[in-house]
């Protein structure tokens, strides 16, 4: 695994808000926000007419500001795009929560998996129309049609209970999404860490969930990671191990160019920010070049 060291980039992309309106699981209405991360040049007149889109999850207890206020995420993306190592992209950070203020306290594992699994309604009907009539994407319209039709140029990720809300986006929204980042965090479709305590079940739900959408093995990528001294390990080797049982559904390649499904295991890397964001260094030149364009 590359690890990303902080570069003094000349060409910065810039960080944008986009407000919007959902409703919380009592049904009240919830004004929220999402930052935007728009590649450098992005507001030029040859800029691109359109452009991938990467939604990237926080994590228990954080917020849309948790990603750039715990990581070099925008430095990476800086210096990956000003380098040529990734085609220019747009990244959202937004937030499964519903209240404007972060969970409080210790986390309640069925809460949060509550908090996600709610956030899946708000993910299609309020996060992506809002964002993408704001952002030059390659949907025609905010309609859920052309929504679904532009959905190979967009990707969902996140760290902890935001790989968590990934794994929900997979088994609710392939027909948004066909690019999956989970990190450090296992799917909690069946039960909460039921990556851990039911690693067959949940494996084959992915694995059902992936064969009734009709799409093939080149139509929908998985790219998971985690530490070895991460509290994640256990659960998502467990669950990444039950998923190779399906290869016909899950093809793991020799390397990040082949294939639909990856596991990287980084050495020594713990749960944090400061370790996942290099994950996604590795996985980002992959995530849409040459994949089922």
């Amino acid at each position: 695994m590359k690890h990303y060291e902080y570069h003094d980039v000349n060409f910065r992309g810039t960080i944008s808000r986009v407000r919007y309106t959902t409703t919380n699981q009592a049904g009240e209405t919830r004004e929220k926000y999402a930052n935007i991360y728009l590649p450098y040049g992005y507001d030029q007149p040859d800029a691109p007419a359109q452009y991938d889109i990467l939604y990237l999850m926080h994590g228990g207890g954080g917020n849309p500001d948790a990603w750039l206020d715990c990581s070099k995420v925008k430095n990476m993306l800086d210096y990956a795009i000003s380098e040529k190592e990734v085609a220019p992209l747009i990244v959202v950070f937004p937030s499964y929560y519903k209240e404007q203020i972060s969970r409080v306290g210790s986390p309640d594992k069925d809460v949060e998996r509550g908090h996600v699994s709610f956030f899946q309604k708000e993910l299609t009907e309020d996060l992506l129309p809002a964002v993408e009539k704001a952002v030059r994407t390659y949907a025609e319209d905010v309609t859920p049609e052309g929504l679904r039709a532009s959905r190979m140029h967009r990707a969902f990720g996140g760290f902890s209970m935001g790989a968590a809300t990934t794994w929900f986006a997979f088994t609710n929204h392939l027909d948004y999404f066909s690019r999956f980042v989970p990190l450090s965090g296992d799917c909690w479709e069946i039960e909460g860490q039921g990556g851990l305590s039911k690693p067959q079940e949940t494996a084959k739900a992915l694995r059902d969930c992936a064969v009734r959408s009709g799409y093939g093995t080149d139509a929908y990528f998985i790219f998971t990671a985690t530490g070895t001294k991460d509290f994640a390990y256990e659960p998502l080797t467990a669950q990444v191990e039950a998923m190779r049982q399906y290869p016909d559904v899950f093809a793991e390649g020799k390397d990040l160019s082949q294939g639909n499904f990856h596991y990287l295991l980084a050495e020594g890397e713990v749960h944090a920010y400061e370790s996942v964001y290099h994950y996604l260094y590795n996985f980002l030149p992959y995530l849409f070049d040459g994949l089922g364009k």
